[in-house]
């Protein structure tokens, strides 16, 4: 059995993908996130890395899941994220070029896992 394929490392890479997520969420509503040291890059590339990393996780976490399913459910978290920014009491800004590069990282990302490891079929 591969390491990628063994139980305890598909329960880790599911918990990081949820701390992820979560500090993804955190830190996209608070209105004003600390600084993690990617800040000179600019605002998207931000939004790039942090959706890069969840479909990274995500496909390792659950790689029986369809790609189509997590690139929909990843950008529909981006655009929640935007839609929350929104709310005036945040103090944030609603971007949609931010839910553009949020989905563009998602894309590029499958695409890359597709070509590395082509997604695991379940059995009938």
């Amino acid at each position: 059995m591969r390491l990628l394929d063994r139980p305890g490392f598909l329960a880790l890479a599911q918990l990081a993908f949820w701390l992820a997520l979560l500090f993804a969420v955190i830190m996209a509503l608070l209105p004003i996130p600390p600084k993690v040291g990617v800040e000179s890059l600019g605002d998207k590339f931000a939004h790039m890395l942090a959706f890069a990393t969840l479909t990274f996780l995500a496909c390792l976490g659950w790689p029986g899941a369809e790609r189509l399913r997590i690139a929909e459910r990843l950008s529909f978290v981006g655009a929640l994220i935007e839609l929350v920014q929104a709310l005036p009491m945040l103090g944030r800004d609603c971007d949609f070029r931010d839910w553009i590069a949020d989905t563009l990282a998602i894309v590029v990302v499958l695409a890359a896992m597709h070509l590395v490891r082509p997604r695991k079929r379940a059995n009938p």
